[in-house]
């Protein structure tokens, strides 16, 4: 069963159309990529399954079921848009979101320090949240949003204030969420960090959806054919001789050339390089897969 269901969602603020017939499906313990260029419409769907806003149509379903406000006490939300309380003591703040969670003083106290310690910055428990850098900040709302170990985690932009340290902290988390069950929905511009981490995607452009799917049979399904084959030789190889077309052929250095060869859909690897082999000395192979930074601008341009 999916976690998150959406059903022809619609949804339009007066004459502007911020989501037209959107249907997609999040399945459970899994990293679901919700992208899309600014103003596409994303953040408002993330606002519908959080019951914050109602679509105009259509329908959202969680665990099968309609979604109801008693179904946000499941999910962890960190918005794009960052809010604490500048005056407040960091821990005060920390414990005064955790019980909004539901849970109690105690419960929340222990947790809280459990993952100050981890993402080490206990020593800042008592100093106000002013006094925090952006990227400390961050961490606070990261771990208040995933304290009450939310069966669904939605997560806008989570990298941003970030060093690459904290990154990598954040990520290792992220996956160790998903492995222990947790279903998680990431809204990111950063397609590095798509390609990393997320099992399926959504792409929604101008209020549409666009393409859904696994991450890679999509990068697979918008490939062009194409190997690359690095190989040594004195002179470039005519490998129309092979049956194939070379679209590119660079020299690497003084004893080895590069192409870049259109081969037959669904060929096999094993298939094309018995028939390389046998006339030149490979270096390397390896099929070209279209990253899902181009997909993206393909996509939306």
């Amino acid at each position: 069963m999916d976690i998150i269901t959406c059903n022809k969602v619609v949804k339009k603020f007066n004459d502007f159309t911020a989501l037209d017939n959107i249907s997609l499906a999040i399945p459970k313990g899994a990293i679901y990529g919700l992208l899309g260029p600014n103003g596409a419409g994303k953040t408002t769907l993330i606002r519908i399954m959080n019951q914050i806003t109602m679509p105009d149509s259509g329908e959202v379903l969680f665990n099968g079921t309609p979604i109801k406000q008693s179904d946000i006490a499941y999910i962890g939300y960190l918005p794009e848009e960052r809010g604490l309380y500048k005056k407040m003591k960091v821990g005060d703040q920390a414990l005064y979101l955790a019980r909004l969670k539901g849970l109690s003083s105690y419960d929340a106290t222990r947790e809280l320090k459990k993952w100050f310690i981890k993402f080490g910055i206990q020593a800042w428990w008592n100093k106000k949240v002013e006094e925090l850098s952006k990227g400390m900040a961050q961490k606070v709302q990261f771990i208040t949003t995933v304290l009450h170990k939310p069966s669904l985690l939605i997560l806008d932009e989570p990298f941003s204030g970030f060093d690459p340290v904290n990154v990598q902290l954040v990520r290792n988390e992220i996956l160790e969420m998903r492995d222990s069950g947790t279903s998680i929905i990431l809204s990111t511009h950063n397609m590095e960090s798509v390609e990393e981490l997320c099992d399926h995607i959504a792409l929604i452009n101008k209020a549409k959806l666009v393409i859904t799917g696994g991450l890679e049979e999509i990068r697979r399904n918008h490939g062009k054919n194409e190997v690359e084959v690095v190989y040594r030789a004195s002179e470039p190889y005519q490998f129309e001789r092979t049956g194939m077309t070379s679209v590119v052929v660079d020299s690497v250095n003084k004893q080895g050339y590069r192409a870049v060869l259109e081969i037959e859909k669904d060929s096999c690897s094993s298939k094309v390089l018995k028939e390389l082999v046998s006339n030149i000395d490979i270096i390397s192979y390896r099929e070209l897969i279209p990253r899902m930074n181009d997909i993206f601008i393909n996509l939306v341009s």
